[in-house]
């Protein structure tokens, strides 16, 4: 039996893709232990892990959109929450002796106790791969490339009292950029990976891990339209809105998933062919789409993919507007021009009358499929802590 402990942090689009790979490690007989927030204490301990909390430790307040853009402050903020969790989890794993730890790419104290400790350590991916090839597919801003690297150097004092508590921490970049030799789990698959032919073998690309969904949606006669532009971002309340005024007519059936930060109410007397709901079991419903009107997150696009559906993308995010180009590329979907009827509607039936969209998904599901999912993570997982016997 291994012990294997998780890092992550409180968000959905993180947390959900390493619960089936908990769910194959423990029906392996594996212990994995899973530190993460209240708010996933339930899904983490159905998936059979132990979950630890880290809640409670006083790490300030916390700017989400300075700590995206600006080394300066997620640096700052990395010093703050190790140096937090120090002592108390220092002493847990002291006491547990993993055989590997595994922390998602953005939860870097999880890979800073692992340095620490001398305890083997995977990253968990959930999103596309980060090398400078891939940078340029995706689109990295020039400007904010310069801004980081001008900034670089002043980083290394944010993390003196990290180095005063025995971590290695040269700089921001030391933390938050891999080298090639670390043992990555990637959720997608090679094809969809920009650049994957200039990752070594260390990252194990094993496709989305789906949560299970046995939720049934029955199809009439009609195309049926899904349309979800994620929960992160709320005053959306206009686009659905013209979702409803583009679908009118009643040739397609139309369901809404619009968040809970959207009233359902303000967007007026409904046409039966159209249902709005604050959440829907996204996977049932995909399995019976016909289009996927998306932001584009990692997740959703993989999910929409997997069951062969192409995509009308609408990213609000630079994350999102990297997968959206992906997706393009691959010929699995097209991009919406603007938030007015006319172009939403003129999207859609793009998306459903040209074969190719389709024809562009189904290849991007297929290679999802054959990837392995979470049985081929855990396994990834556990050669690396198999290795610490050698």
């Amino acid at each position: 039996m291994r012990r294997i402990v998780f890092f992550n942090i409180p968000a959905h689009g993180h947390t959900n893709p390493t619960l089936p790979v908990v769910r194959a490690l423990t029906d392996m007989g594996h212990e994995v232990v899973y530190y993460s927030f209240g708010d996933f204490k339930d899904s983490i301990e159905a998936a059979g892990a132990r979950f630890m909390t880290c809640d409670g430790f006083d790490a300030g307040d916390v700017d989400g959109s300075r700590v995206a853009n600006d080394i300066m402050a997620s640096t700052a903020l990395i010093a703050r929450v190790t140096l937090a969790m120090d002592e108390q989890v220092t002493r847990d794993l002291r006491a547990l002796e993993p055989d590997v730890i595994v922390a998602d790419s953005v939860a870097f104290w999880g890979k800073l106790f692992a340095q620490k400790l001398g305890i083997p350590y995977v990253c968990s991916n959930t999103t596309f791969a980060f090398n400078k090839e891939s940078a340029k597919v995706m689109g990295t801003p020039l400007g904010e490339l310069l801004a980081s690297l001008i900034k670089l150097p002043l980083t290394g004092r944010l993390l003196k009292p990290l180095r005063d508590r025995g971590y290695p921490a040269k700089n921001g970049l030391s933390i938050v950029q891999n080298d090639e030799d670390t043992p990555t789990v990637v959720y997608t698959s090679k094809l969809f990976q920009p650049c994957a032919e200039t990752f070594p073998d260390g990252f194990s690309f094993v496709g989305p891990c789906l949560r299970p969904s046995d939720g049934v949606v029955e199809k009439s006669g009609r195309p049926m339209v899904y349309v979800s532009v994620g929960t992160v971002l709320g005053g959306q309340g206009d686009f659905f809105r013209n979702c409803v005024r583009a679908f009118d007519d009643g040739r397609y059936d139309v369901t809404l998933s619009v968040g809970a930060g959207t009233d359902i109410a303000a967007l007026g007397t409904l046409p039966e062919n159209i249902h709005a709901y604050p959440r829907v079991d996204q996977l049932a419903v995909l399995r019976a789409a016909d289009v996927f009107v998306t932001h584009c997150g990692m997740n959703s696009a993989s999910e929409g993919l997997w069951f062969g559906v192409p995509l009308v993308t609408r990213p609000l995010t630079r994350e999102e507007t990297g997968v959206a180009n992906r997706v393009e590329a691959l010929g699995a979907g097209l991009r919406l021009e603007g938030d007015d009827p006319e172009n939403i509607r003129r999207a859609v039936d793009a998306a459903l009358t040209d074969p190719r969209y389709r024809e562009g998904a189904k290849r991007i599901g297929d290679s999802f499929r054959a990837c392995g999912g979470a049985d081929a993570a855990a396994r990834a997982i556990l050669r690396v802590a198999g290795a610490r016997d050698q």
